[in-house]
């Protein structure tokens, strides 16, 4: 792990982090040219993650700080329509300068553990092509691409689907 991970401290999301992780996932969307409508750009929940995760108790999110800064998040949560014991993974984003020093990668291994924890048995993401080096780390993942979408995102500019078995 390079030194810069000696710094970054994962810990579940409390309420006075909600306008740095909206910030951090509306930034990395218009960096990549995906924010557009049917993503989670425009989802008033994006500034109210506290209250989504807190309200469901199979779900949690996590924020990655490096110091007192939040620099990303990750979670899971049991999607609307979703077949049974299959979680999403949500809303994983990281900030421009916490990229390329295995956070990602960390903030995953977490988010299925905790699926894992909580009984799911698989493991549902959708993307964008714009996002096309987050892709390829759910590849190196083991996670498998659908021919669509599952549950009751409502994210239909997304259109890649993968699964991942637990």
């Amino acid at each position: 792990m390079p030194n810069n991970m000696q710094d970054i401290n994962i810990r579940p999301i409390q309420p006075g982090d909600n306008a740095a992780i909206a910030l951090i996932i509306r930034t990395a969307l218009t960096e990549f040219g995906a924010n557009k409508p049917g993503t989670v750009f425009y989802d008033d929940s994006t500034d109210h993650l506290f209250e989504l995760f807190a309200a469901e108790p199979r779900s949690a999110y996590y924020i990655a700080l490096k110091g007192n800064v939040v620099v990303g998040g990750a979670g899971i949560y049991p999607t609307e329509g979703l077949p049974e014991h299959t979680c999403e993974l949500v809303k994983m984003y990281l900030n421009k300068d916490a990229r390329g020093m295995g956070l990602g990668r960390k903030m995953i291994d977490h988010c299925l553990e905790l699926a894992r924890q909580k009984g799911f048995h698989q493991v549902y993401l959708e993307t964008m092509p714009e996002l096309n080096k987050a892709v390829a780390v759910y590849e190196q993942f083991g996670f498998s691409y659908l021919s669509g979408p599952m549950g009751n995102t409502g994210h239909n500019g997304c259109n890649i689907w993968m699964l991942k078995q637990l």
